[in-house]
């Protein structure tokens, strides 16, 4: 599912109209990724917990030497 099929879904089983569910959408997504680059942790609750980490770089493979 991507971020069209949410807006459609919602306004589907909400009566909003497209236009209204996309702003809904937009509204959580830049809430949560406001608060994300924050340093905050988003968690919700039978959802999920979102949060930002670090992690070591992979190995390059099939880089060309020029």
């Amino acid at each position: 599912m991507n971020k069209n099929d949410l807006v459609h879904q919602l306004a589907e089983r909400t009566g909003l109209s497209k236009m209204d569910a996309q702003k809904a959408v937009d509204g959580v997504f830049d809430l949560i990724t406001d608060s994300l680059k924050a340093g905050n942790e988003v968690r919700v609750t039978g959802f999920g917990v979102f949060v930002v980490s670090t992690r070591a770089g992979g190995k390059e493979i099939g880089r060309a030497h020029v």
